[in-house]
């Protein structure tokens, strides 16, 4: 039993996917325990080497540092509009008007749609010129998937802000969403698979706890789902979005900087 752990053990730890995370291991060796300091990200945060190809502005248009940009503009008029936006079904249309027309900086509102629909544009810019340089490739295989978890949240963050103005437009939009959603494969009462998720003639995935469920918080788009959107949107989403930006940016750097073409 222990030689069977030991080697599970071994396995786990010389897959790409562990080394793609953590390049030096276990710090068993004074070689491996200097590798452990230089690439901590508090003692250390510019890489031990640097092309010179990585500091310059090229024709990468600077995608992400636009996005990351654009992210902190969203972040400060969304703190902004907070102070004056009510979430509940009485109040968030007649808000939405009233950020246009009557609170001062008004156009913070238009400032903070605008800049969502131009960081999802930057952010595919960003990923079409990082997969057209090959940079996902190793060692840079784990941030690739960081970027794509980043971009999977930019659109929840604009899909989950697109139901707060609560206008016709808004609705339905999300309506057609949410159904999209009860077709997700296995937790989705429409998608295949859910049938089969079942104990004698009892079904296991239904209309009241399958993924649709769960993101309107009910099974038709009202209040409840105008709150949970309101907190995924202002609170859920952001902090885990900032959290791998974070970790982004310093695999960027322990990389080398910005990748180059193949």
């Amino acid at each position: 039993m222990k030689e069977k752990l030991e080697e599970l053990q071994r396995s786990i730890v010389e897959s790409q996917i562990w080394k793609s995370i953590f390049r030096v291991g276990v710090p068993n060796t004074n070689r491996k325990r200097v590798l452990a300091m230089l690439g901590n990200v508090v003692l250390h945060l510019h890489p031990v080497k640097t092309r010179k190809s990585g500091v310059k502005m090229r024709y990468t248009w600077c995608a992400g540092g636009v996005t990351f940009f654009l992210f902190l503009v969203l972040t400060f008029t969304g703190l902004l509009l907070m102070f004056y936006y009510r979430p509940t079904v009485e109040y968030a249309y007649v808000d939405a008007l009233d950020l246009r027309e009557q609170v001062p900086f008004g156009i913070m509102r238009e400032i903070h749609r605008w800049g969502a629909h131009a960081m999802v544009i930057a952010v595919w810019i960003h990923m079409f010129r990082v997969f057209m340089t090959g940079s996902y490739k190793p060692p840079r295989e784990f941030n690739w998937v960081v970027g794509v978890i980043l971009l999977v949240l930019t659109l929840l963050l604009s899909f989950t802000g697109y139901l707060l103005p609560w206008d016709q437009l808004a609705i339905w939009a999300i309506t057609v969403g949410s159904n999209m959603a009860g077709a997700t494969p296995l937790v989705g009462t429409q998608g295949p698979g859910s049938a089969l998720l079942k104990i004698g003639d009892i079904p296991l995935v239904t209309s009241s706890n399958d993924a649709r469920f769960a993101l309107l918080g009910g099974r038709f788009v009202g209040a409840g789902a105008l709150l949970r959107f309101y907190v995924l949107h202002c609170v859920g989403i952001p902090l885990v979005a900032a959290f791998l930006m974070a970790v982004h940016f310093w695999r960027v750097r322990k990389d080398g900087g910005i990748s180059g073409p193949v």
